[in-house]
């Protein structure tokens, strides 16, 4: 009996230790495969090239979202999304924020010097928007002294530049503001890439394209240039998608094979299947919807926007921690230190002051990792915010200690109080009642300011509103919404500092 125990034992040791061997060699195996592709793009006014999903929020769909997919499918990784806005997208690969860059990102010589380009994925032309009203815009010479839009760095804007006839350029940021500026007359024509107009142009009520598709381009994966190997594993990966007619698949599937890429790629001009998701685009992106049914809608945005508050919240309260703490420090340095800490305190305080946090925002995300200093999106923005927001909290208790009555500063010196016990007893405890309401005030402008920090990566509300109203064409009733969003996150604050208000008799002189 006992042998025989023995013997089960060893047999089922035995193949546990198989069993166990080979499920840690699986995921360990797994786990190398599961690399992860870091993708980069702007999703605000998206479509059709990656875009929130109407019917689901959560997600982002696009064809370049499936090419993306179809593309770590191959090279056997997971995908992990990462927004920035368009015009900072190069600087963000370049910070390797992320792997590659794919967002209608046209392959030019001079892009080609700072960033190895892929393969082309897809070939187009630009095209021609204007109101149907207009009959005499046909050709790019029709647009002779005429107000045109087009997106600033984008190669139509180029295109626009070179014509030797004059024309009033006119830069937009995103597609959506482009053709609603055009239909309310702003605009005298649009002038984009073909699937832009296809997509936000053609399905227009009061817009159509005009003409032939003008010049060539080509859309190119971008990647870092001193990463070959991702490179050369990315063109495999993209011939293989050619191949096996997966790419030309989804490409078809948007409504976007044409003529062009056909040629290039040897393959016939009718498309592999119907546009089933340009068709899918068109019933939810331009529904005509009832206010019950926009109530509901609204109501399913919630949870994302609830999303971006909470991030708006957590920056704006530790930048304004941040700023407390800086501004204090430098009012202290201003008016109690040596002559020069009070110059370098001034000369510190008109400098931030000076200069727009936008630019600020710029230097320290994009700036530093050219000294060898590279921070995370979530410190670089409370860094820009806070100190931003120190130089104006350093004038503010200025102005409060300044306020304090001389006669009880020299009462407390004559009964023997050191400099800094006057300082912490009398001044301080005096000057804080009188700054607690400019100080509300900053952190509610702080709050509305913690928008500019989408151009580093940071989704937060307002880049969440923008992302939703160009997917819905809905910037009435989101903005309302959002607007309602920002007053209600304020509140509390306002409340809190009344508080302290009367507790304080802030009121009394």
């Amino acid at each position: 009996m006992k042998f025989n125990a023995v013997m089960k034992f060893a047999r089922f040791k035995s193949s546990f230790y198989i069993l166990f061997t080979s499920v840690v060699f699986s995921a360990l195996a797994h786990g190398e495969a599961l690399k992860t592709l870091r993708w980069g793009a702007d999703i605000e006014s998206g479509a059709p090239f990656a875009y929130k999903n109407p019917q689901n929020p959560n997600e982002i769909i696009g064809f370049e979202a499936e090419i993306v997919s179809a593309l770590a499918s191959e090279m056997g990784r997971k995908v992990d999304f990462v927004q920035n806005n368009w015009d900072g997208l190069i600087e963000g690969l370049k910070r390797k924020d992320y792997d590659i860059v794919v967002n209608g990102l046209e392959i030019t010589p001079d892009r080609a010097e700072v960033v190895r380009f892929s393969q082309p994925y897809y070939i187009t032309a630009e095209v021609i928007t204007v109101k149907r009203s207009t009959y005499t815009v046909h050709t790019l010479k029709d647009l002779e002294n005429r107000k045109v839009g087009t997106l600033g760095g984008a190669l139509a804007e180029r295109i626009l530049l070179e014509q030797a006839f004059p024309m009033e350029i006119i830069r937009y940021s995103e597609e959506v503001n482009l053709y609603n500026d055009l239909a309310y007359g702003r605009l005298s024509a649009v002038f984009l890439d073909e699937p832009i107009a296809l997509y936000y142009g053609a399905p227009h009520p009061e817009l159509k394209n005009v003409g032939s598709p003008i010049g060539r381009m080509e859309y190119g994966i971008a990647s870092r240039l001193d990463d070959k190997a991702l490179a050369i594993e990315i063109d495999q990966a993209l011939q293989s998608l050619k191949k096996n007619g997966k790419l030309n698949e989804i490409l078809a599937r948007w409504g976007l094979w044409n003529e062009l890429t056909a040629a290039e790629w040897k393959q016939p001009v009718e498309p592999s299947t119907k546009p089933v998701m340009y068709e899918q685009y068109l019933k939810t992106a331009w529904p005509s919807t009832s206010i019950d049914k926009k109530l509901k809608r609204y109501l399913t945005f919630l949870p994302v926007l609830g999303k971006g508050a909470l991030m708006t919240v957590s920056i704006s309260l530790v930048s304004m921690a941040l700023a407390v703490l800086g501004g204090l420090m430098l009012a202290a340095g201003r008016l109690y230190g040596p002559r020069p800490v009070a110059y370098l305190s001034l000369a510190a305080i008109e400098l931030v002051r000076g200069t727009p946090l936008l630019i600020q925002l710029y230097l320290i995300f994009y700036g530093l990792p050219r000294l060898g200093i590279n921070l995370d999106p979530f410190v670089a923005a409370v860094i820009g915010l806070g100190l931003n927001y120190a130089a104006y909290e350093a004038e503010v208790y200025r102005a409060g200690i300044q306020s304090v009555n001389k006669h009880q500063i020299d009462a407390a010196r004559a009964l023997g109080l050191s400099s800094r016990q006057v300082f912490r007893h009398v001044t301080l405890p005096q000057a804080s009642r009188l700054v607690i309401p400019p100080m509300t005030n900053d952190f509610i402008a702080l709050l509305k300011d913690s928008s500019l920090v989408s151009i580093i990566t940071m989704v937060e509300l307002t880049t969440t509103y923008s992302q939703l109203a160009s997917t819905y064409f809905d910037y009435l009733g989101i903005g309302i919404l959002v607007a309602l969003i920002y007053f209600l996150l304020g509140l509390p604050f306002v409340g809190l500092a009344k508080y302290f208000e009367k507790r304080l008799n802030v009121s009394k002189p």
